[in-house]
């Protein structure tokens, strides 16, 4: 799959599912949850326990595009990339690392929050930004602020995104939005009720078709 598609599809799909688990093993029920739920892209973080080997695995499914999350330097990546990661995900800006995944043709999403810092990454070639974390800094009304200025950049806010505020960063000119625990339900995961993942992931699914719908009417 080609970077370009890989974008598309983020786009298209317009959320980001950040899997935090307690095993590999957990990681991969809640990608498949949202995946029955019609999510099709998730981000597994390198805090997971062999994630490494979650990603490789998920990455065998042609219909789930898999990125590894919370890489923080060039050789972390290499290693995601080695083991099928289709993106890369980082809660701060590491020019290596964006170097690295710019020169194998992989998507990055670089993590900022200042002007300055999201500027920096951009320029550095990633191709999103994460802007985390959001909610600290004023959630929707953030990324509006930062839009006015950088129209051309396209941000992912994660940090306070849920079923309440989803529509809201969207409508804010966010080009996607990055939802962890608010969708990936830690009881959920211990308890092994997939069904409450795949039943979120639907409604965040209607909510974003809702916003996208409506961004593709007729004024």
């Amino acid at each position: 799959m080609t970077k370009d598609q890989v974008r598309q599809q983020i786009l298209e799909v317009g959320i980001v599912p950040v899997i935090r688990a307690s095993s590999s093993q957990k990681a991969i029920a809640a990608a498949e949850a949202v995946l029955e739920g019609g999510i099709s892209v998730v981000e597994i973080t390198m805090t997971v326990p062999r994630a490494k080997e979650a990603i490789a695995e998920l990455s065998k499914n042609r219909h789930l595009i898999v990125g590894a999350g919370t890489v923080l330097n060039a050789e972390a990546a290499r290693q995601c990339f080695d083991a099928g990661a289709h993106f890369l995900v980082s809660p701060g800006f590491d020019l290596e690392t964006v170097k690295l995944a710019k020169s194998e043709g992989y998507l990055m999403m670089a993590g900022a929050l200042t002007p300055t810092e999201v500027i920096a990454a951009w320029n550095a070639g990633s191709d999103f930004i994460k802007i985390f974390p959001c909610s600290a800094v004023g959630g929707a009304s953030y990324i509006r602020a930062l839009k006015g200025p950088l129209p051309q950049i396209p941000m992912i806010p994660t940090g306070g995104v849920n079923l309440k505020t989803a529509a809201d960063f969207l409508a804010a000119g966010s080009a996607a939005v990055g939802v962890g625990g608010e969708l990936i339900l830690s009881s959920a995961l211990e308890s092994n009720n997939m069904s409450a993942i795949t039943d979120l992931a639907r409604q965040y699914v209607a909510i974003i078709k809702e916003v996208q719908a409506k961004k593709l009417a007729p004024v």
